[in-house]
């Protein structure tokens, strides 16, 4: 017991040693990434087949689990405004809520959990098996060739899932508000896009820029850090999910209050 609170300075001085590395290592690789995305040569067919691989391909669990969302919200807000005698109030709840909220943050983690994963995984065995080495030994630019296509398919693709999974989830409460609350759809739509302005648009539609960018930077800076063969990828994969999945939802907070402050 005596060894081990000895030992607990020298476990924390390393364990903010390795964090401070990781922020610096991942700020660094953000901005070699943005000088490249923005210079020529711009490698755009390979930044289309990312997208058909990372965008294209998500589509489908995009919509489905939108779609759920948006019936599970309808369904909680028409027991909770039925309390008030507000169930006509329905479609504004769920509008409100998933444009501004549920839509980016859902999707972000959806996405992020399936792509980022797969970047890592990809990357960190291209570092293991030292061709991202053999790359920079050719004079390529693993930056270039890698990171920039992933993350601008990543910046295009993620706003237009959010907007996919916007309008689904929409869509969806419409189908709780015809069977269980007995409102017409028309009626449905036209409440829940009475209160929606561009601010709550832009909002949702502004934070995934974020995230898409946050994601891309977290899976490629993990997989460039792999080591010790199969088994450092995997380790690097589990702890890409994990950071993305923490670091958008802390991302989301600050944006909803900048949002909220402009």
């Amino acid at each position: 017991m005596v060894q081990l609170f000895a030992a607990l300075p020298d476990r924390l001085y390393d364990l903010t040693w390795r964090r401070v590395r990781y922020l610096g290592g991942a700020t660094l690789l953000a901005r070699d990434t943005v000088v490249r995305m923005f210079t020529p040569p711009f490698p755009l067919a390979e930044i289309v087949r990312q997208m058909e691989l990372l965008a294209v391909h998500s589509t489908t669990l995009t919509a489905v689990i939108a779609l759920f969302t948006g019936m599970v919200l309808a369904l909680q807000s028409t027991f909770a405004l039925e309390e008030f005698g507000a169930k006509l109030y329905m479609g504004e709840v769920v509008a409100i809520s998933l444009v501004r909220e549920l839509g980016p943050v859902l999707t972000a983690l959806m996405v992020g959990g399936r792509v980022g994963a797969g970047i890592a995984a990809e990357l960190g065995s291209m570092t293991v098996t030292e061709q991202v080495e053999a790359m920079r030994s050719l004079g390529a630019d693993p930056i270039r060739k890698l990171v920039v296509p992933r993350m601008w398919a990543l910046l295009v693709g993620l706003p237009l899932l959010t907007v996919l999974a916007d309008v689904v989830g929409i869509i969806g409460g419409m189908f709780i508000s015809v069977w269980e609350v007995g409102l017409g759809p028309a009626f449905y739509f036209r409440h829940a896009l009475r209160l929606l302005d561009y601010g709550d648009f832009f909002s949702g539609f502004g934070k995934s820029f974020f995230f898409a960018f946050d994601i891309g930077l977290i899976a490629c800076f993990n997989g460039f850090r792999a080591e010790g063969g199969a088994n450092g990828v995997g380790q690097v994969t589990t702890e890409t999910v994990v950071a993305i999945a923490i670091s958008v939802l802390a991302l989301d907070f600050f944006l909803t209050k900048l949002f909220l402050a402009l």
